[in-house]
């Protein structure tokens, strides 16, 4: 899950410069070493790097993905120190207000470096930015997804029990390129990245940062890298909970690095400047981490194989009543948002159809929004849900009387582009109250089943679209699009497309279409009543359906209308009325005229596979008189 390239990075990282720590250098920084005291970072200066026997490169053995979920790591003989309850509130939406408990003294010595500080309340305010926690899964999803241009094979979402506390936490991990030493700076750093083509669906150099504090408190990152041929390992730590309970006044990420030794064939600490700065790093993991040593914290590399990353999000949020945000107990093969499934207690088989569609289970089912989110999923690539592949969902297959419709977007500067827009009936119209469209960016879902068309007497229901208008920004949080001119005009266009389409196919689902010649209306009823499929559940008004072509959708829209004795829309301007119904009367014309010709074409068919029925009768007849 690569961020970005080799680059400066502001001061995020606390092993990038020897800047004091959020606490001065005879303070104690706690760990769970061999000896009951707590160890100082200055008495870890003279430790040596350790060494851990491995395979040389180029002998790995790939590792198979786990189905099961991962099997919490021994803990070493004694226990380690319990840590105790931080005073962070778990409710994410409540968990805002920060305390800084001192200041840098360095920040603003004389003849210091000028350099941008962050305070550590920013991660909370910048998280805001996701709104639903299954987006900000989405996020880490998308970063597995670009790294299929290194190579990348899965990616296994899972969950993982916190060995220190036995709490659930949220596990993230591919198979990519990993990220060097470097990369991982970039990637704990705010706006670093190289995703600048099309073939990425990041571009911002924050998704990484957002989407983990918008789950939990904490995150930790375990990295293999194979760049230049040398193998590196890495990990990180960034700490909500480390530094509201410190007080830190910047947001200070503790990392260390590894290298393999080809002389030795094994991995030794990789020091970006000394030891005492290294220890002090290892310390800070192995109090505020899972993992209480260096030993287990190592341990996590070895389902990692030769490349990739490893994600575990811990101290997850907590809803506003209390409970953790994300299920993982009501289904052992999917990850739900705790309260958001809300099924009606209803023996009516039009709410049961439209509950059980994926349009509403994709709000409380990480499986089912995992399904449609991407619009093409590479064939050699497996998104893992709790051991279970899953399996995409393409909304094409459930439309029926699919069409495609062109639509080309006016953009200055740019050559003219052509969206095809895919758009039909969904299966179960209209008993499946669903509509709207599927929009995709780069072939990432960015809104889902996006209502356009909001008309009270039932025109569009059922009408579903699929398009991707990569020619539109999307917000950060990549669950909706910018309000620009462009996306204001591809509302209207498929609002018109809404309307149009319904006008031309309602009467398919059982629909009395007033707009069709009476004769047509009459045949389609009677086709209706012999089959038995006059959708009953529909009330009556919404059987009689008059609908305004895309010359004058928009100015109908905005007409009064009221009703008749019979309960029949009428338009209180004429004049529009009536220039509707002869642009509606031509066009049903033309369909008309089609119609005829294609029966009539049928009919010859018919005509011609009867006469060579014939034809073979008398070709056998004739064989057995000759004999």
């Amino acid at each position: 899950m690569r961020s970005g390239g080799v680059a400066e990075v502001i001061d995020l990282s606390s092993d990038d410069d020897e800047e004091s720590l959020p606490f001065p250098s005879t303070s104690s920084v706690t760990v769970a070493p061999s000896s009951a005291r707590d160890v100082k970072p200055y008495e870890l200066a003279d430790v040596k790097p350790l060494l851990y026997p491995i395979q040389p490169p180029g002998c790995y053995a790939l590792v198979p993905v786990k189905d099961e979920d991962p099997v919490p790591l021994p803990l070493a003989a004694e226990a380690p120190r319990v840590l105790p309850p931080p005073r962070l509130c778990r409710q994410f939406w409540k968990s805002g207000e920060y305390v800084v408990a001192r200041r840098n003294p360095d920040a603003d010595a004389p003849g210091g470096r000028n350099r941008l500080r962050i305070n550590p309340k920013f991660l909370h305010s910048n998280a805001t930015s996701h709104k639903w926690a299954f987006g900000a899964i989405a996020e880490l999803l998308d970063n597995a997804i670009d790294e299929v241009n290194n190579g990348a094979t899965f990616v296994r979402v899972n969950k993982f029990t916190n060995p220190r506390d036995g709490s659930p936490s949220l596990l993230v991990q591919d198979d990519g390129g990993g990220m060097d030493p470097d990369a991982l700076r970039c990637c704990m750093s705010f706006g670093f990245s190289d995703k600048q083509s099309d073939a990425f669906i990041g571009q911002y150099g924050n998704g990484f940062k957002t989407s983990t504090m918008r789950l939990g408190a904490d995150v930790i990152v375990f990295t293999q890298n194979q760049k230049n041929w040398t193998p590196t390992r890495s990990i990180g730590l960034l700490s909500y909970t480390f530094l509201m309970e410190t007080g830190c006044d910047d947001v200070l990420v503790p990392t260390v690095d590894y290298q393999y030794d080809l002389t030795t064939a094994s991995y030794t600490q990789l020091l970006r400047h000394n030891q005492k700065l290294f220890s002090s790093n290892l310390a800070i993991l192995s109090k505020w981490s899972p993992f209480a040593s260096e030993a287990e914290l190592l341990k996590q590399f070895d389902d990692i194989g030769e490349h990739g990353t490893k994600i575990i999000v811990f101290n997850l949020w907590f809803n506003d009543d209390g409970d953790m945000e994300l299920d993982f107990n009501s289904d052992k093969k999917d990850i739900l948002i705790t309260g958001a499934q809300k099924k009606v207690k209803t023996n009516k088989h039009e709410k049961l159809v439209t509950q059980d569609y994926i349009a509403n289970r994709l709000r409380y089912s990480l499986r089912a929004y995992a399904s449609i989110l991407y619009l093409r999923v590479p064939d050699s690539f497996r998104i893992i849900l709790r051991g279970k592949d899953v399996e995409p969902h393409n909304v094409v297959n459930d439309l029926l009387y699919r069409e495609c419709v062109l639509y080309k977007p006016q953009i200055a500067g740019l050559p003219e582009l052509s969206i095809v827009t895919t758009i039909g009936f969904v299966k179960g119209a209209p008993d499946t109250d669903v509509q709207g469209f599927n929009v995709y960016h780069k072939n990432r879902l960015i809104t889902p089943f996006w209502k356009v068309a909001s008309n009270s007497y039932g025109k569009g229901r059922g009408v579903v679209g699929i398009l991707d208008a990569s020619f539109i920004k999307p917000t950060h949080d990549k669950q909706d699009f910018e309000k620009s001119v462009l996306h204001q005009r591809l509302e209207n266009r498929l609002k018109e497309m809404t309307y149009e389409y319904w006008g031309l196919h309602c009467h398919r689902l059982g629909y009395d279409n007033k707009s069709l010649p009476k004769a047509s209306r009459a045949l389609y009823r009677a086709k209706q009543t012999g089959a038995g499929s006059s959708p009953a559940s529909v009330p009556h008004q919404l059987l009689t359906a008059d609908v305004p072509t895309s010359s004058c959708v928009q100015s109908s829209m905005r007409q009064k209308r009221n009703f008749d004795a019979l309960g029949v829309i009428s338009d209180i301007n004429n004049h529009q009325t009536k220039h509707r119904d002869v642009i509606q009367r031509k066009r049903f014309h033309e369909y008309k005229t089609l119609t005829l010709e294609n029966d009539k074409l049928r009919d010859e068919c018919l005509q011609y596979e009867e006469s060579e029925k014939q034809l073979v009768e008398k070709v056998l007849l004739s064989s057995v008189q000759v004999k």
